[in-house]
């Protein structure tokens, strides 16, 4: 009897030295992290040292997606939130601006940059444009900034770790825009002419010298709207330039063709790109270096020496 008794009591002991173990575990910090551009770049940063959560889910559109209660919950007890910033999650806001009242700390990406405004003569009247990710050099601001961010606000992640994975990333951003100059360089200056779905690359155009001709959706906003009087001018506009290639985000070119076609006779070849949001995994913008690449490879496709305009 005294040998199954120590027995049973030896397996007590460890059932219950193994339960203590798991009750003191820590748990990870959490950071949570409003688009999954921007999630994507947080968790080349923190790495190992804490958990990251992203509310936009792949394909979304950012200025329009929700969250659940169960996210909202989340973001109240995020030990640091990552945001646009810049207006960019406008469906979002309001869980935004609770956390910030709550006493979440937040690193708002758009405050690091070196931002830029509509133009003047575009419907949204000026304003910020939110779409710095579009320049990998602001991102790169972003990266260290956040890393600092990290670092300062977040208990129990190594401050140096997440400095030493925020400037390998960031090098890899530099030979990222290295190549993206090296490639638009075969497209002729007078070629470097953007039409799109709605307004994403004013910050590509300033860093790599295109021009915007105009877009489809005025504004920075797909929840705007296009006028008749909208639609009638970025035709003359097109045809002005010569514009024979235009771009639409990935998730939408039939309608950007379809609305053009109807307003005009306009012969153009439409062409997707992954503007606000990343793909599922293994799809070609599963992650912000992979989405910047395949941009680049389509744009300088259709607007280079072998592209559909140049045949003439």
């Amino acid at each position: 009897m005294l040998v199954p008794l120590a027995g049973a009591l030896a397996a007590l002991v460890t059932v219950a030295l193994g339960a203590c173990t798991m009750a003191t575990a820590p748990e990870q910090p959490l950071i949570v992290v409003t688009t999954n551009i921007l999630g994507d770049v947080i968790t080349h940063i923190v790495g190992e040292e804490a958990e990251v959560v992203t509310l936009m889910r792949p394909g979304a559109d950012p200025h329009s997606f929700e969250i659940s209660a169960s996210q909202a919950a989340r973001i109240q007890s995020a030990d640091l939130l990552v945001s646009n910033g810049l207006g960019l999650e406008e469906g979002l806001q309001q869980h935004l601006d609770s956390a910030a009242a709550a006493g979440v700390a937040v690193f708002a990406a758009g405050e690091a940059v070196d931002t830029i405004d509509y133009a003047a003569e575009d419907s949204t009247g000026g304003g910020v444009d939110p779409h710095f990710w579009t320049d990998p050099t602001q991102m790169i601001t972003v990266v260290h900034a956040a890393g600092d961010a990290i670092a300062a606000a977040v208990d129990g992640v190594d401050g140096q770790q997440i400095r030493r994975n925020a400037n390998a990333y960031a090098s890899e951003l530099e030979q990222l825009d290295a190549q993206m100059a090296s490639a638009f360089s075969v497209i002729d200056m007078s070629e470097r002419n953007l039409v799109t779905n709605h307004h994403v690359f004013g910050y590509l155009a300033e860093r790599f010298d295109f021009t915007i001709i105009g877009a489809v959706i005025p504004g920075g906003s797909t929840l705007a709207a296009p006028s008749a009087s909208d639609l009638r001018e970025l035709v003359r506009a097109i045809e002005r330039a010569g514009v024979s290639t235009i771009f639409a985000d990935s998730s939408q070119p039939d309608r950007l063709m379809q609305v053009l076609a109807e307003e005009a006779s306009l012969r153009v070849t439409v062409v997707p790109l992954f503007t606000e949001s990343l793909t599922e995994a293994g799809g070609d913008a599963d992650s912000y270096i992979a989405m910047m690449r395949a941009n680049t490879i389509r744009i300088t496709t259709g607007l280079g020496p072998t592209g559909p305009g140049n045949d003439k």
